[in-house]
């Protein structure tokens, strides 16, 4: 089962020294001070990957890449990493050699923000191993998790106001009628109590109302405050619209006299 899980890289920082410690005497934690930290034991590369649940701290060559020591972490914060009291840069892991041999060496970074990655990279997977077994176990009992009630406890009471209701539903209720529209053209209607325009001849010509000539229309100008009329046309000696009433079934032109008018 652990062959078919991956292993992913976490953090790679390419700087990386080894110290040796000497023994703790007390339990008062590990001091960076007390190593001799001008003459490292050895410099490399450091890279933290993970395989499942697990983490582990590599120690690498920089150019060839090869393994100067590994170690597991199996929690953090635990015994396989600790900081050390008086830096925030130094470090103390327990290194494994596969056949069940164990030490604890100090390992230190040049630059404080690659302290900080390589302790929020073990926080962070730490974190995440501890989300997928809450998961698991609420996964394997579904019916122990918290419910949601959604109830009315004893004594709480709801107001709905049921006036402000009616008004919108009302208001929603008689939307404004708007004219059909014909031909795909919405036309408006005309305003209430509009009044059709009348037309005012020109001078000199009449208007024709229900087949009768009507006088035209007193011009709106005025001379010395009383209305001044336009000129009256003189009566004409026969009907001026000619056969323009008749029947035209025939296409020849021809001049009737007296009229002035051609029939087409």
């Amino acid at each position: 089962m652990e062959e078919s899980v991956y292993e992913s890289v976490l953090c790679v920082k390419p700087d990386v020294h080894v110290y040796r410690i000497p023994p703790r005497a007390t339990n008062r934690g590990y001091r960076a001070a007390e190593w001799q930290l001008d003459q490292p034991s050895w410099s490399g590369r450091l890279r933290i990957t993970a395989k499942g649940q697990m983490a582990y701290i590599k120690l690498e060559d920089r150019t060839s890449g090869e393994l100067f020591a590994q170690a597991p972490v199996d929690q953090f914060p635990g015994t396989a990493v600790e900081s050390v009291t008086d830096s925030s840069r130094y470090f103390v892991i327990r290194i494994e050699d596969g056949n069940g041999r164990r030490a604890f060496i100090g390992i230190g970074f040049g630059d404080r923000g690659d302290a900080f990655d390589f302790n929020v990279a073990l926080q962070d997977h730490f974190k995440w191993v501890k989300q997928q077994c809450e998961f698991a176990k609420q996964a394997q009992n579904p019916d122990q998790g918290p419910k949601l009630d959604l109830g009315f406890k004893e004594g709480q009471t709801i107001k709905l106001n049921i006036a402000n209701m009616k008004k919108k539903e009302g208001a929603a209720g008689n939307p404004r009628a708007r004219p059909a529209s014909t031909g795909g053209l919405s036309l408006l209607p005309p305003p209430p109590g509009g009044k059709t325009s009348t037309l005012i001849p020109p001078p000199g010509e009449q208007l024709a109302v229900g087949g009768s000539l009507a006088q035209p229309a007193v011009a709106p100008s005025s001379v010395g405050g009383a209305p001044v009329p336009w000129p009256q046309p003189k009566p004409a000696t026969a009907d001026i619209w000619g056969d323009f009433t008749k029947s035209t079934g025939s296409t020849s032109s021809q001049t009737q006299p007296g009229t002035g008018w051609v029939q087409f």
